[in-house]
């Protein structure tokens, strides 16, 4: 294991606008930061930051005991530090790029076969706010590890450890990111609906923002349900069918794609056949989670 950080200095291997935000956020800190990115002009602004330049990934390696890596998938992580697998020994990778959970186990043992202990992260964050002050960052792996490094990563966003699977960061972070993709697309499809109709997409706001403030109720709600087999009697089930529908003609005889929707209510329209057929109310959740063993 390598031993705790203390020097106040790290190396950013990728600098689109997440790894440039965790550059600035070590810079903020008083931590030294060492930058590489394929393309020079981004190092070129980071270093006018403060941040140190390495132009080669080895480099970026032997400059600091732990490298953090903001990559688009893991797959690019094997194409950067493949250029220097000789430099990996007794380095710490924190590899806080989005993937999938078993791509995240299989690169940990990848950079561990090449003698460098590793993490997993995932940054929920407000886009590349990572300073807003609900940003924080999920971690798995070795306990050791994490402990070992927390404060040097802590300026990052607030870190939450999970456990010691090296996939466990990544189950939690894309469960997060499957609740916030159909949410960005339904609201720029509510959005299409008030431009369409003629009003002001100022005039809804407000109200968006208000009814918003009973998500946690429904978050809390749901969870209970799903542990419980789910939400949803056939009555309810049949409710919301209705109710997509309602939504599907608000939008379409305005003109708004209504995709997102027609989903929805597929999936309302599945609960419902196969509540039908078993006698018994089949939550959406049980269609999710299939048969149990």
């Amino acid at each position: 294991m390598s031993e705790q950080t203390t020097a106040g200095s790290v190396s950013v291997l990728g600098l689109g606008p997440m790894g440039q935000a965790m550059v600035r956020a070590f810079l903020a800190a008083g931590i030294e930061v060492t930058a590489w990115n394929r393309s020079t002009d981004k190092v070129d602004a980071m270093v006018g930051l403060g941040a140190k330049r390495a132009a080669t990934v080895a480099e970026a390696l032997d400059a600091n005991a732990v490298s953090v890596l903001s990559l688009t998938h893991y797959a690019a992580m094997y194409d950067v530090l493949g250029q220097a697998t000789d430099h990996l020994q007794g380095k710490v990778i924190a590899n806080l790029s989005s993937d999938s959970p078993e791509k995240a186990r299989k690169g940990a043992a990848w950079v561990r076969e090449h003698g460098a202990e590793f993490i997993s992260g995932g940054v929920m964050s407000a886009g590349d706010n990572i300073a807003h002050p609900a940003s924080f960052i999920f971690y798995s792996g070795p306990q050791q590890v994490f402990d070992a490094h927390a404060e040097l990563l802590r300026p990052l966003s607030p870190p939450e450890y999970l456990g010691v699977d090296d996939g466990l960061a990544q189950v939690f972070y894309q469960a997060g990111l499957i609740i916030f993709h159909p949410w960005m697309l339904a609201f720029d499809q509510a959005l299409a609906v008030i431009e369409k109709s003629g009003h002001s997409i100022d005039q809804f706001l407000p109200f968006a923002l208000r009814s918003a403030a009973a998500y946690p109720y429904f978050i809390e709600d749901f969870a209970t349900a799903a542990k419980a087999g789910g939400w949803g009697t056939l009555a309810s089930l049949k409710m919301m069918d209705a109710g997509a529908q309602h939504i599907i003609e608000a939008s379409e005889e305005v003109g708004v794609d209504a995709t997102l929707s027609h989903a929805s209510q597929g999936l309302w329209r599945r609960a419902i056949a196969a509540s039908e057929q078993a006698g018994k109310a089949v939550p959406v959740y049980q269609l999710f989670v299939g048969p149990r063993d």
